[in-house]
């Protein structure tokens, strides 16, 4: 590769990562503008239909042997607390969650003390350690979140996560899917960073990573012990959902 060609794509690289923090302060900012006016996104305060499928799963393998009053949960992202709450309500669970946005950690915090439920909630990035002991956690939710960092982080995150998790324990994973999906290639067309299948989002203003299944299956594989993979369908036309993938990952128990 000619001098001239690596040099602007170092520099373009260099400024991506310099530039990371200042992206993530927006993000910050839009996020809060969210949970506390919304306008963007619709926003909701019920448990999610891909978690609730989750724990049917659990209780098909088990029992409650993972859902119970001694499981501690932690929710990476988990904006206004209302999976980590919903399980906490329905299942006795105890746990932490954290997420960039205040607004959305004060609304989770206000609505665990109101239920009095034994939840604890964070203001913080998800930028990797996770402030959790080692074995500490039966469950882990990765919903919609980490695809916000960058390559190496996500990475990290990916170990942090099979840190914390008992052995036997699950992470929960959900993101976006770029397979057959006509809007993520156009994202990354018009909105390109300077990392591998990732865009600038334009209304947050902040990267967004968006994964294959094969990148999905290869980076969690290794790790963990997989046992489904949920794609949603493929969507047509000028108004067409997201396709986004769900993973059940399991901590081999050694």
């Amino acid at each position: 590769m000619p001098y001239c060609v690596q040099r602007c794509q170092k520099e373009r690289i260099v400024f991506y990562f310099r530039d990371m923090k200042k992206k993530r302060g927006k993000g910050a900012n839009f996020w809060d503008a969210e949970y506390k006016e919304g306008g963007h996104l619709a926003l909701s305060t019920n448990v999610s239909e891909d978690l609730e499928k989750f724990t049917r799963f659990l209780e098909r393998e088990s029992g409650r042997k993972m859902l119970n009053v001694t499981t501690s949960v932690a929710d990476l992202g988990c904006g206004n607390g209302r999976n980590l709450i919903w399980l906490a309500e329905n299942f006795g669970v105890h746990g932490w969650g954290c997420d960039i946005s205040g607004s959305a950690i004060s609304q989770a915090k206000a609505r665990a003390e109101e239920e009095n439920l034994n939840l604890a909630f964070e203001t913080r990035s998800l930028t990797p350690p996770i402030p959790l002991p080692d074995n500490s956690q039966t469950i882990i939710l990765d919903m919609m979140a980490s695809h916000f960092l960058n390559a190496s982080e996500r990475a990290e995150l990916i170990e942090e996560c099979y840190r914390v998790l008992k052995p036997g324990g699950f992470l929960f994973y959900k993101t976006f899917l770029l397979d057959e999906d006509k809007h993520a290639e156009r994202m990354l067309k018009e909105f390109p960073s300077g990392e591998y299948n990732t865009y600038i989002h334009p209304e947050i203003g902040v990267p967004e990573h968006v994964s294959t299944a094969e990148e999905i299956d290869d980076t969690y594989g290794r790790r963990f012990h997989v046992h489904k993979v949920h794609k949603s369908h493929r969507h047509r036309g000028e108004n067409a959902k997201r396709r986004s993938i769900v993973i059940y990952a399991e901590k081999p128990a050694y």
